[in-house]
């Protein structure tokens, strides 16, 4: 299990490599990488910034990464998020499931990306033609995490 939370650009494949390196106990690694877009809406996005909790942030990533972990027979798993400004295009964060089957795999992942959408304490700010805005929090994000409410 390994959470970080930190301001620097990650290369996804290279974080991969590392999960995986020197373990013949994995049979498939299933990852998401979120990116930041050039539009929302209608809305051309220059720059996006996250805030975030120091210390309450990574808790909440443990948490998450700990039930993912107790949910599925995982080998290993990652949480990498940024903070911090972000242009279109750069990545935001990364989730990586790892285990000896496919099926646990891909569960746990999107596990992971759907309840940090909902419970990692992060702020974002859009840079928009119209001026920066706070985004609110979406009800279609709520939706995915109450799935794993009751689905093991």
């Amino acid at each position: 299990m390994a959470v970080r939370v930190q301001r620097e650009i990650f290369d996804a494949g290279a974080e991969l490599a590392a999960l995986t390196e020197g373990r013949s106990d994995i049979g498939a690694v299933t990852s998401f990488v979120g990116l930041v877009r050039d539009m929302a809406g209608d809305a051309r996005i220059g720059a996006m910034t996250l805030e975030h909790y120091p210390g309450m942030t990574e808790k909440q990533l443990e948490d998450v990464e700990r039930e993912a972990n107790a949910r599925w027979p995982l080998t290993a798993s990652l949480i990498v998020h940024r903070y911090g400004r972000m242009e279109p295009g750069e990545p935001i964060v990364l989730c990586a499931a790892a285990s000896a089957h496919r099926d646990a795999s891909f569960d746990a992942c999107r596990f992971l990306i759907d309840w940090l959408k909902t419970k990692a304490p992060f702020w974002k700010l859009e840079e928009t033609d119209g001026g920066a805005q706070w985004v609110a929090a979406k009800s279609s994000d709520d939706e995915a995490a109450r799935r794993w409410e009751t689905e093991k």
